[in-house]
């Protein structure tokens, strides 16, 4: 489904029980809807799920000016105004985890879910496609995923893509949002790997301290992309974060 926000064309798939809350997924740096299905397609058994293409990424098109981060969370709640979704359940990866801690310090969410996002500036030894392909490959059960990764990622990694794609990720690399982090009041779950070179796992304790209700799940031995390297574990985890009241 596609539709017209901040002016531009954005590509989403809304499904599963239309009548529960609605968990929002969003996707890092480079990648697309695809890399959130494993995720958003168990959850939507007990649950509405949206998935989107962020601006830039996937059938989405692409920002004609320089977007900051705020951009983005404006285009998230725009597009869940227009679908009467009122305090969502937000799920973000690396770049969509940081779109969603800044959501939820500016707007009402009724839970958070965090998998390795940055909130200040990290130094990256290796693209983020590099890390998730590298991490995919040694994965027992994640072909499939190698495969998808292969194909939806890498348009618009830094490399690739356009110069105004480029200072957008350049903005947002170098965005400190610790501040805004203080003022969020959702219950906030962080999953992160303890082998994570992307975001180190002690960001994710600097998060619990920040964020007022926050806990932190290790998955001992996993990388950036820990919620496909244990895929099942992180469906359980968020099932049982969701049905806490």
């Amino acid at each position: 489904m596609i539709k017209k926000i901040k002016d531009l064309k954005v590509h989403y798939e809304l499904y599963g029980e239309k009548h529960k809350k609605t968990v929002v997924l969003l996707h890092g740096w480079g990648q697309n809807i695809e890399m959130m299905k494993p995720l958003g397609n168990p959850l939507s058994k007990d649950h509405q799920v949206l998935i989107l293409d962020l601006p830039g990424h996937g059938e989405s098109e692409e920002p004609t000016t320089v977007w900051t981060l705020y951009d983005f969370v404006e285009v998230v709640h725009q597009l869940l105004e227009e679908l009467k979704i009122e305090k969502p359940i937000l799920v973000g990866h690396s770049f969509g985890g940081k779109i969603s801690l800044l959501y939820a310090s500016m707007y009402e969410a009724e839970k958070l879910i965090i998998l390795a996002a940055p909130f200040k500036k990290e130094i990256q030894k290796l693209s983020l496609k590099t890390k998730c392909l590298k991490t995919l490959k040694k994965v027992p059960g994640l072909k499939k995923l190698e495969n998808w990764a292969k194909k939806h990622m890498g348009s618009t990694d830094y490399r690739n893509a356009s110069p105004i794609m480029r200072q957008i990720m350049v903005n947002h690399v170098n965005l400190d949002i610790t501040d805004q982090v203080k003022k969020i009041n959702a219950p906030t779950l962080l999953i992160w790997g303890t082998m994570d070179e992307a975001v180190p796992l002690e960001r994710a304790y600097e998060l619990e301290q920040l964020i007022p209700n926050a806990g932190v799940v290790e998955y001992e031995g996993c990388t950036h992309y820990a919620y496909l390297e244990r895929l099942q574990q992180t469906i359980n985890v968020i099932r049982h974060f969701l049905r806490e009241e």
